[in-house]
């Protein structure tokens, strides 16, 4: 090192000097495209995201299903114990079947057969659910399989009497 650069070395910095060290600082577009702006848009774009969505959040966490899946089937009147009707749900284009047993209780399950979609019917004298298509038989107490080619248990259709009204207020599809 040389004497003039040692020199120079322990001098207080002049204006020239320090007009170089803050010439990158000046330039518009270091300014405008530096990590730290990136990092500020991207988290002010994440929060306001996050608060645009939060009414329909709120909106999808409330508990409507209750409603929109109730669908009155019958009178309970109407049906007299040891027979069954026929009804839709959840949708018009999906068949089901609710009986009302010997012994009173209610049982409502989806009106196809678990082998190949068939009709099934309520058997009075066995007390069965009867796919007449290939001879399989459900429990009416459960909807699981007794005999013939079904290996899958009809799905559940939960029911509610309220007033003397028998509502379908839900599907249980169970395997196991």
């Amino acid at each position: 090192m040389s004497k003039e650069q040692k020199g120079k070395r322990n001098q207080k910095e002049t204006r020239e000097d320090m007009v170089g060290l803050i010439h990158n600082l000046e330039r518009d577009e270091d300014l405008k495209f530096n990590r730290r702006s990136f990092l500020k848009s991207a988290v002010g774009a994440t929060v306001t995201l996050g608060v645009a969505t939060l009414p329909f959040s709120v909106l999808a966490l409330q508990d409507k299903e209750k409603d929109d899946n109730r669908k009155e089937i019958a009178k309970l009147a109407d049906i007299p114990k040891d027979s069954a009707i026929n009804f839709q749900y959840p949708t018009e284009s999906e068949p089901a079947i609710l009986v009302h047993t010997k012994d009173g209780e209610l049982k409502a399950y989806n009106n196809k057969c678990t082998h190949l979609q068939c009709p099934v019917f309520y058997e009075k004298e066995e007390s069965v659910l009867l796919c007449p298509c290939h001879r399989g038989f459900f429990s009416v107490d459960n909807g699981h399989p007794l005999a013939g080619p079904p290996q899958r248990e009809l799905p559940l259709i939960d029911i509610q009497v309220e007033n003397g009204v028998v509502y379908a207020v839900g599907r249980q599809i169970r395997h196991g």
